[in-house]
């Protein structure tokens, strides 16, 4: 299926955000998820089914100073 996953086309396997998840090798408890501009609570990434075409973002936290 292809999705745009921050602003980048990709081919991915997965058919719910937490599965995309896991194939893209992020660390679930970290991470802010949206789904074609809505916020997807952690708690809802299994139940989240994606179809082609949506807008992934996926932002982790960065330590700076």
């Amino acid at each position: 299926m292809k999705l745009i996953i921050n602003g980048e086309a990709c081919e991915v396997a997965s058919s719910t955000l937490a599965a995309l998840l896991d194939e893209l090798d992020y660390e679930h408890e970290f991470l802010a998820t949206a789904r074609n501009n809505d916020l997807v609570a952690a708690e809802d990434r299994l139940a989240c089914q994606l179809e082609e075409g949506d807008r992934i973002e996926i932002l982790s936290p960065m330590q700076g100073g």
